[in-house]
């Protein structure tokens, strides 16, 4: 049976205007941490589909469990929702949308969470996170916002070949370090274009190329396919892998 303590959450909804999106605003999801206190400061941890990582990934429990039983550093958790209909244009880099919601994340989004919420403003206490495309898309970011961004949670990343291509012409990411995690039943996953890709491949081949320029990988592989029941079960060791305990 699930802690109760874990269950008592603060969550709080808001709204972000924007002039790179279209619709001229954003829906946001903001797990405030067990003891929030405003004249603290707290790492943040940027989720993609943000609602799915809060209702599927139940990431606002797993946070509570992390800081009050294992002594983690409390944390803020930002979660961007994104409509279905537009989620490849903004996530793919090949995408009609990608380069707006790119300038809207980096340019408009971090700026108003620093000044709405106490968010600890150096790289080392910024984590981007996303299953899928999420994952791709939080690796653009990072690769088009070094001075903001150098740490990057990727669940089955969609690393499709315009992705790659763009990584190879990288020169050095030794700056960037990376929890990606795949599973091993994810080998013919047909994409919302249609085309059927081998997770299992394309994050092998994604490793070797950032592994090739300095990246620092925390790379797993394991029996699981491409939904949230697998990749829920990891965010643990993702948050882990980025957040420290309490001096």
């Amino acid at each position: 049976m699930t802690d109760a303590r874990y269950l008592k959450r603060t969550i709080v909804k808001d709204v972000i205007p924007s002039q790179n999106l279209p619709e001229g605003e954003r829906n946001l999801r903001i797990y405030l941490p067990p003891g929030y206190n405003e004249l603290l400061s707290y790492p943040v941890v940027y989720c993609q589909d943000g609602e799915q990582f809060f209702n599927f990934g139940r990431i606002a429990t797993t946070a509570n469990q992390l800081i009050l039983d294992e002594g983690i550093e409390p944390f803020i958790i930002v979660g961007v929702e994104v409509d279905i209909a537009h989620r490849t244009a903004e996530y793919s880099p090949d995408g009609d949308r990608h380069h707006g919601y790119v300038a809207f994340f980096g340019d408009e989004l971090v700026p108003y969470i620093e000044s709405k919420y106490p968010a600890r403003r150096d790289k080392s206490a910024r984590i981007l996170a996303g299953d899928s495309l999420g994952g791709t898309v939080s690796l653009h970011l990072a690769l088009t916002y070094p001075d903001l961004f150098d740490q990057v949670i990727s669940l089955s990343g969609a690393f499709y070949p315009a992705s790659r291509a763009i990584a190879e012409q990288s020169a050095d990411l030794s700056r960037l370090s990376l929890f990606m995690i795949v599973g091993l039943q994810e080998t013919a996953f047909k994409s919302d274009r249609g085309t059927v890709y081998d997770f299992v491949a394309i994050n092998r081949e994604m490793k070797v190329i950032l592994e090739g320029r300095g990246a620092r990988i925390n790379y797993s592989e394991h029996n699981g396919d491409h939904v949230w029941g697998f990749w829920q079960q990891h965010i643990p060791d993702a948050l882990r892998a980025f957040l420290h305990e309490e001096a």
